[in-house]
């Protein structure tokens, strides 16, 4: 057991994982992640086994996608108001429901088109419910000076998990048994992680009598918070446009050119993305155990982030599947740097009783490109080709977000000294933390 405290303390993204609740939580999440990962191949071969159109794929993507629109704002105020772990469990409860449903009818041969995109829509509106209170929660759990930590290890298990071991467990999974016990596996780490979070003792923050708003002023007080900080609308703006240009095409066409252009098999498509993860846990443990954010953190936020949209392009001129992987390794260490600082410069700067409803509206603004995304990929996919759409989202993508890099405002915290002085907060806290009593 000292031998194990002592591995914790050396290896810097673990030290997060001492405090019993961020443990559970991510636990949990593990688990939950590998099932995404079986989800992400098996939801990608059961489309064009149904349908051997990107289109069909594309219908899937937008049902997932645009109930989060919907939902995501509301229930960013509800996780400000309610306790996070019941949202959390109601959120994975649902989706565990759907997949499951998924799973049974296609073990059973009735599942048609109609039905998973009903279904997957149900996915989406349980992952809206969760996603704002996952994301808030950590500041709840964990001091300061372990946020990046912690982001760090988020950005060590999610591809570690959801885009390495789930997708080849997912690739084999197809194989050797078919789709539908893939989905019904994955609809039990749901499951598992709603159990794990029911044993977290975090309770919601207590609320003064001057915040005792209606849900509508919640709401419009984050709204109000989120339009006066530029750099927080400015990087919400941002993705909303880059992911219309590469949200659609990475889901639907890298396991379209996978199959059909590469002659790939599902096992295949799960290497591909399994490469990826390799990339991001490479970043995330990197990025953890320095322990604390770039000095140019904007700055390296946007570089990369122009990166990873890039690598899309990559994927319009692969004639082997290792070339693919090589490209799915790049963007997705790309996006692992930019997800770690985004969510700690978040997480440092914003209020913590706003910070479910900016981390919904972040989401809700970021996400409702996704929908347009999905809806253009594939009749432009029909229409110009798999490879031009592929090619043409990459590097719009790529030009958006660099522009976007050099508009006002937009690297403020680090231009302005607010990073600064938050991080001088977290040593101050740290250190008052660590001496005698």
């Amino acid at each position: 057991m000292r031998d194990a405290r002592a591995l914790v303390e050396r290896i810097g993204v673990l030290r997060p994982l001492r405090v019993r609740d961020f443990g559970l939580l991510w636990g949990g999440q593990t688990v939950s992640l590998i099932g995404d990962g079986i989800y992400l191949v098996a939801i990608a071969w059961q489309a064009y086994d149904l349908s051997d159109s990107p289109s069909a794929l594309a219908a899937v993507g937008l049902a997932w996608s645009l109930p989060q629109v919907v939902f995501l704002l509301g229930a960013g105020v509800l996780s400000d108001r309610l306790d996070r772990r019941h949202l959390m469990i109601a959120g994975d409860l649902l989706q565990g429901a759907a997949v499951c449903t998924i799973g049974a009818m296609s073990i059973a041969g009735t599942l048609t088109i109609p039905w998973l995109v009903a279904l997957t829509a149900i996915v989406g509106i349980g992952q809206a419910i969760f996603e704002p209170a996952f994301l808030s929660v950590v500041p709840m759990i964990v001091e300061a000076d372990l946020l990046v930590p912690a982001n760090s290890l988020a950005q060590v298990v999610r591809p570690l998990a959801w885009t390495l071991i789930g997708p080849l467990l997912g690739g084999a999974l197809i194989a050797g048994v078919g789709t539908g016990p893939a989905f019904v596996l994955d609809a039990g780490t749901f499951a598992f992680a709603a159990v794990m979070i029911a044993l977290m003792r975090t309770r919601p923050a207590a609320r003064d009598g001057e915040e005792q708003a209606s849900a509508w002023d919640d709401l419009k007080e984050g709204v109000r918070y989120a339009k006066r900080t530029r750099w927080l609308w400015i990087g919400m703006v941002t993705a909303l446009v880059s992911l219309v240009a590469v949200w659609g095409p990475w889901d639907v066409l890298v396991p379209y050119v996978v199959r059909n252009e590469l002659g790939g098999s599902a096992a295949s498509l799960g290497l591909v993305l399994g490469a990826g993860g390799v990339g991001s846990v490479i970043v995330a443990v990197t990025m953890g155990q320095r322990g604390t954010l770039p000095r140019r953190a904007m700055t390296t936020l946007y570089l990369t982030w122009g990166g990873a949209m890039l690598m899309l392009a990559a994927f319009g001129f692969v004639t082997r599947v290792w070339q693919a992987a090589l490209a799915a390794f790049i963007a997705q260490s790309s996006l692992s740097a930019l997800m770690v600082i985004w969510y700690t410069v978040v997480q440092m700067l914003v209020p913590p009783r706003l910070m479910g409803r900016v981390m919904s509206l972040d989401s809700t603004i970021s996400f409702a490109g996704v929908p347009l995304s999905f809806a253009i990929v594939g009749p432009a996919a029909d229409l110009f080709g798999a490879d031009q759409v592929l090619i043409g989202g990459g590097i719009i993508g790529f030009a958006i977000t660099i522009g976007f890099m050099f508009s006002r405002g937009a690297r403020d915290p680090e231009l302005d000294g607010s990073l600064e002085a938050a991080r001088a907060d977290e040593v101050a806290s740290a250190e008052a933390l660590a001496a005698p009593v």
